[in-house]
């Protein structure tokens, strides 16, 4: 059973469920039929469950990508990853603990880490400043991911953010010039890069370390050009319940869209309730689908890779207009 401490509004029947099986395993040690009872009612909680997180809304996703107990960078990284050796700062400005970085072994593969880390309290979270990086953050990712290319080792980003810093001080340091710097060096980084949305895609935030020859997300996580919130608040001059809810279905943001719409190449599924219910399964998951991309793009010679990887990201929002039929055209 999960946590119970942060139950998302649609997850209240199913919580409500879980109490009762728990009550009655509980007293499991009485007749037989208590444990028919036990069994139907597992059944039917199962069935609850993926029926409700088979019809979540766009909304929905986004509080699920953002619940509290949601795996981040560092708990894939005690999960899958061993040999982690975090590096630290950019050699100009700082350290940003927003954006971990840091060599570690994946398998049989030796590979560079990057990823947005959130924080799991509040201490945790504001030292994270809730996974916003500023340009320092985004310049110490480029720097190490130089460093990797330069040693031929494969690049795994993993994105969790709501979006960069928006403060005055990130601005004056080269907020957008970081971020658009990061878009190009990465489009031309000569190694392979794979590229995870695991939570929250926010805006150049988290494009500025997802430009990927494999640009895949978990099931229930969302990858936006700006949050529902943003958007609300400036088409509809107010972000309430409707309006979210309105923006999230118009951005197109969840990973079957976006899957659809051939932005991402992958959707990585999520344990029977999201990660958040099971992250152990979910580790297990994605560490089988980072393996795959590694032995597919480690064969790859690199001019093609490159050349891919140009193709891949120019190629997207390219759409074919068809002229609406008139009588002349039919008759033609």
């Amino acid at each position: 059973m999960a946590s119970t401490n942060h139950i998302l509004p649609f997850e209240k029947e199913i919580y409500a469920m879980e109490e009762l099986l728990a009550q009655l395993e509980t007293k499991a040690g009485g007749p037989d039929g208590s444990l028919d009872e036990i069994r139907r009612i597992r059944r039917e909680l199962t069935g609850l469950i993926r029926k409700v997180y088979g019809n979540l809304t766009a909304w929905d996703t986004v509080l699920v990508s953002r619940h509290p107990d949601r795996p981040q960078t560092l708990d894939y990284v005690a999960m899958i990853f061993d040999e982690f050796v975090e590096l630290h700062g950019d050699r100009a400005f700082g350290d940003d603990r927003a954006i971990r970085t840091g060599f570690a072994r994946l398998g049989d593969f030796r590979v560079l880490l990057v990823g947005h880390q959130k924080g799991h309290n509040l201490k945790e979270r504001n030292e994270c400043l809730y996974g916003c990086a500023h340009p320092e953050g985004y310049r110490k990712a480029l720097l190490k991911m130089n460093l990797a290319a330069k040693f031929h080792i494969p690049v795994i980003c993993l994105i969790d953010t709501p979006g960069a810093y928006p403060g005055i001080g990130a601005e004056e340091r080269g907020q957008a010039q970081l971020i658009a710097t990061n878009l190009l060096e990465m489009a031309r980084l000569k190694t392979p890069i794979i590229c995870v949305v695991i939570g929250e895609g926010g805006s150049g935030g988290a494009l500025a370390i997802g430009v990927g020859d494999r640009v895949s997300m978990l099931e229930h996580a969302y990858y936006s050009v700006i949050s529902p919130e943003g958007c609300a608040g400036i088409l509809w001059k107010e972000a309430n319940e409707d309006t979210k809810r309105l923006a999230a279905e118009a951005l197109k943001l969840t990973a079957r869209d976006l899957f659809k719409l051939r932005v991402i190449d992958d959707i990585i599924p999520e344990p029977l309730g999201g990660a958040h219910r099971n992250p152990r399964e979910m580790g297990k998951t994605l560490r089988a689908y980072l393996l795959r991309y590694l032995r597919e793009l480690t064969k790859v010679p690199l001019p093609e890779l490159l050349e891919r990887r140009y193709q891949k990201f120019r190629n997207m929002g390219v759409f074919e207009e068809h002229a609406a039929a008139t009588p002349e055209t039919m008759a033609t």
